[in-house]
């Protein structure tokens, strides 16, 4: 069961999109493809910000999200996020607060992060994460 960072939802919809990432993603059962409402808010932000993006957004909403499960950031994920985000501070780990919150989501679901941005989720205790774009 896996839950789709913002930078593989938006590498499926590039010119070119990575033929690995596009492999793993048929391999996978739909149902076994989840992301949350934090990754829909930042492609959101990202749609508003560019040139066209409601062109962008609508090929999100068209062929992406019907595809996935959206999780909410909720009270059990909250409930992992803060002594989590404590626990990263007191070791010196910081992490974006939208990373944090995806990575409590995962936790909270017991599922793998597939990001091409591996480094983003490091040193978050028993998350796994795996790098489904560059290899």
């Amino acid at each position: 069961m896996y839950l789709l960072d913002t930078d593989a939802l938006s590498n499926v919809i590039k010119k070119s999109p990575s033929a690995r990432l596009l492999r793993k993603l048929a391999e996978t059962p739909s149902e076994a493809l989840f992301t949350t409402a934090v990754n829909i808010a930042e492609i959101l932000y990202g749609a508003a910000r560019v040139p066209h993006g409601e062109r962008y957004l609508s090929v999100f909403k068209e062929k992406v999200f019907p595809c996935l499960t959206i999780l909410p950031f909720d009270l059990k994920s909250a409930e992992i996020h803060g002594p989590l985000k404590a626990q990263l501070e007191k070791k010196g780990l910081s992490k974006s607060e939208p990373d944090l919150m995806i990575a409590s989501i995962a936790l909270r679901n017991n599922l793998t992060v597939v990001s091409g941005n591996v480094r983003h989720f490091a040193g978050i205790p028993r998350l796994r994460c795996e790098d489904w774009i560059g290899g």
